[in-house]
């Protein structure tokens, strides 16, 4: 049978928790209040590819935004934001997330 040694398993997960903590940045830098847990990720993993993951997000979750922005713009500024997060976390060689984003996002706002 085949299939991922609990290694490799361990990997995926900790690249996914990076992609995850790469997008919890970039929605902080832009100021949008949005988390996404690994409920969300995993909510997520049938929609094929980041740009088409957000697009699904801001349609289902997010909607009131694409009355005041274009979908692609938002689209496009976020993955930009993340892929500058992404690169950063990487070069730091952080393989998991370093800061809590939801946490740090609640103590801004005062919750």
């Amino acid at each position: 049978m085949f299939g991922f040694s609990s290694k490799q398993h361990h990997a995926a997960d900790d690249i996914a928790a990076l992609h995850r903590n790469a997008y919890n940045a970039a929605f902080y830098e832009l100021g949008l209040s949005w988390h996404w847990d690994a409920d969300t990720g995993h909510d997520l993993s049938d929609t094929v590819g980041g740009s088409q993951r957000l697009r699904h997000y801001l349609e289902n979750d997010q909607s009131h935004l694409l009355k005041v922005y274009e979908a692609d713009f938002l689209i496009d500024a976020i993955q930009n934001a993340k892929a500058r997060c992404y690169q950063a976390m990487s070069a730091a060689g952080s393989r998991k997330p370093a800061i809590d984003w939801a946490e740090f996002q609640r103590g801004q706002i005062g919750v």
